[in-house]
């Protein structure tokens, strides 16, 4: 095998893969990046079972052929190596020489038939939509997953079309997040439960431009992302979600309208009183046109008021100050609007559309 790259598009390519290399396993090809040349275009391949991603390359095939390189000395030779045209070229002893300019490494490989073939996918309907609103969907969601494994449902998200649109949500326990996307087209109800590693892997490669698109298939255990001619596979988690709808109503007796801005810059002066492990609440107090917000901790205490629109019944509630960083953070809108049902029971924050909601529990402040 003989090949040619520009440094940049090899080392695009690279970078892409690397999110599904497994960090972890015993098994040597595993660990290794597959590069396929051998029908007619130049493709980049990982897998660590959970999570595939293949990305075709820009190059030259001088001599067809494929080879697995281990990723870790691969990678780390073509950031090194100058900005010129890379060649790489291959032996029957499956010996790779890997050179730009004056340098020349030669590394050893192994053959690409042991490398772990991606899951075969139905691709017949597919749901679409910009890479940009996929990326901000993850960005506004993400964050509310319980990554340590406690319960394996919480670890992911879950995609659930219904309605001609998409919603994807998350939880932990605390709060729960929910983004919500009109679709063009009709589509089967369908509830899956993506990882949140494949996710946040994802928003990393995605485009930030609104015009570039990306398409999403399900099969019944995997999910498959294909954009700029990339694909994502992952493994979908098993098990039924949470019923989260039974979880979002109740009257609420109070709602309350602030700036985004001022109430977030508010919860960033607070924050500076916390240290890690400190669980102290921030307290909301709200009256009419007015929103008190304080914090005491060992490190001192903090007062202020913002300026809010209130209807409703006046209430005093407090939260895990992070909890409503992370949320009102993520939301775009000049202005947000906050409902209470009472001191016990949780907050939402929401737009009127409902594409996006946040349940936040409160904690005790008595």
């Amino acid at each position: 095998m003989k090949l040619i790259f520009s440094k940049n598009d090899l080392s695009k390519g690279i970078n892409y893969v690397l999110k599904a290399v497994s960090s972890k396993t015993t098994l040597p090809i595993l660990r290794c990046i597959l590069i396929d040349a051998t029908e007619g275009t130049i493709k980049l391949f990982a897998n660590d079972m959970e999570l595939a991603i293949v990305t075709e390359v820009e190059g030259d095939i001088v001599v067809p052929g494929s080879i697995a390189l281990d990723s870790r000395i691969f990678s780390e030779i073509t950031r090194r190596l100058p900005d010129g045209d890379i060649i790489i070229e291959t032996d029957e002893n499956l010996n790779a020489t890997i050179s730009c300019e004056n340098s020349l490494f030669n590394i050893p490989g192994q053959d690409a038939s042991s490398f772990p073939p991606v899951p075969a996918i139905e691709t017949e309907e597919s749901v679409s939509l910009s890479q940009f609103t996929l990326k901000e969907m993850i960005r506004q969601t993400i964050f509310s997953l319980d990554m340590n494994e406690n319960n394996k449902l919480m670890t992911g998200e879950l995609f659930e079309l219904k309605n001609n649109a998409l919603r994807m949500i998350s939880l932990d326990g605390h709060r729960i997040a929910i983004r919500k996307l009109p679709l063009n087209g009709s589509y089967n109800g369908r509830k899956e439960i993506v990882p949140g590693k494949t996710l946040n892997e994802i928003s990393k490669i995605l485009s930030d431009n609104i015009d570039d698109p990306v398409s999403v298939y399900f099969s019944e255990n995997h999910i498959l992302f294909e954009f700029d001619r990339t694909s994502v596979y992952s493994r979908l988690i098993e098990g039924e979600y949470f019923h989260v709808d039974n979880m979002l109503n109740g009257d609420t007796s109070t709602k309350l309208t602030v700036n985004k801005k001022s109430f977030y810059g508010c919860l960033e002066r607070a924050d500076l009183l916390i240290k890690d492990g400190d669980n102290r609440p921030i307290i909301l107090d709200i009256t009419d046109n007015n929103m008190n917000i304080r914090i005491t901790t060992n490190m001192g205490a903090m007062m202020e008021d913002l300026p809010a629109e209130k209807s409703g019944n006046d209430i005093r509630i407090g939260f895990n100050p992070k909890f409503l960083m992370d949320a009102v953070r993520v939301i775009d809108d000049e202005n947000i609007t906050l409902f209470f049902i009472n001191q016990k029971a949780p907050c939402f924050i929401k737009n009127d559309e409902e594409t996006y909601l946040y349940l936040i529990l409160p904690v005790n402040i008595s």
